[in-house]
């Protein structure tokens, strides 16, 4: 898990997976089909893949978790489904790379939360980190520029962190699960998210949608099989391979493609203050993140 140096194939396949992570939000604007349904799909095709995947290599990865340990995983799942559908959600109301940013407000709340509920010391380092996402959250809003967000953007922002909420108690959650397999651990995680969902898609005829086409079906198994599927295998293969400030550094590839991408593809324009608030809010996380991987 933290070699002496970096293994260059191991370095490819973690790149290629959060290029892909990055470029999520652009595939989900092409989509005419609810979040929740998107997010229970991605569950179901990524687990499937993942199954696959394990079932080839032909090797053992170890005995099924303790009971305890089953119910904590699935706990975690149920919440990444729902971090999923606020996520693309956010995506709807407002724009990929203000929701991405709002996504990334993660490191922050995983912050209070562990001072709130573990008690943990919150250190100058921590108090610094927090007040600058704080202060980039509120330059990209745009607030200071045009006032209250109208109701659309408001609810996208909302929406955004929202989900940086759920995978920050995720996060949380993760550390007390230990000893578990990471393929084994992911593809649980992933059936429970898709399984949490089923109930809501049942009482509202979420199932039902008038959006279905060849085209949504093949980019819904593009997101489930490519962006969950392999680029989990991808990333979970990277990571024997790479050192532990390696993993932090390039886990921030993905937001920085989402930004470029979404410029690029939707011709989404950030203004001066919000291109401040995204630097502020990057550069907060990446020292939390840190600080994270080396304590």
């Amino acid at each position: 898990m933290n070699p002496e140096r970096n293994d260059p194939k191991s370095l490819i396949l973690l790149t290629v997976s959060m290029l892909a992570f990055g470029s999520i939000g652009i595939f989900r604007r092409l989509i005419p089909l609810s979040s929740a349904l998107i997010a229970f799909f991605r569950g179901v095709i990524g687990c499937i893949f993942l199954l696959i995947f394990v079932l080839l290599q032909g090797k053992r990865r170890g005995k099924l978790p303790e009971r305890k340990k089953i119910l904590l995983l699935f706990i975690t799942g149920a919440l990444i489904g729902i971090n999923w559908v606020f996520l693309f959600e956010s995506y709807n109301y407002t724009t990929v790379s203000i929701a991405t940013l709002c996504y990334y407000m993660e490191p922050t709340f995983l912050i209070l939360f562990s001072c709130i509920l573990f008690r943990e010391k919150m250190t100058a380092k921590k108090t610094i980190c927090t007040v600058i996402a704080l202060i980039g959250m509120i330059l990209i809003s745009g607030i200071l520029e045009t006032g209250i967000p109208g109701e659309g953007e408001g609810k996208g922002i909302l929406f955004g962190l929202a989900a940086a909420c759920f995978y920050a108690s995720v996060v949380l959650l993760n550390k007390s699960i230990t000893g578990v397999d990471a393929y084994i651990k992911t593809m649980i995680q992933l059936a429970a998210a898709s399984a949490v969902l089923v109930p809501y898609l049942v009482l509202t005829d979420g199932f039902v949608s008038s959006g279905w086409s060849v085209s949504a079906a093949l980019l819904l198994l593009l997101i489930g099989a490519f962006h969950t599927g392999l680029c989990y295998t991808m990333y979970f293969g990277s990571m024997e391979g790479v050192k532990t400030h390696t993993l932090a550094l390039f886990s921030y590839i993905d937001p920085v493609t989402a930004l470029i991408l979404s410029a690029i593809i939707l011709k989404e324009r950030m203004s001066f203050l919000s291109i401040v608030g995204a630097v502020l809010i990057l550069g907060s996380a990446m020292a939390s993140e840190f600080e994270r991987k080396t304590a």
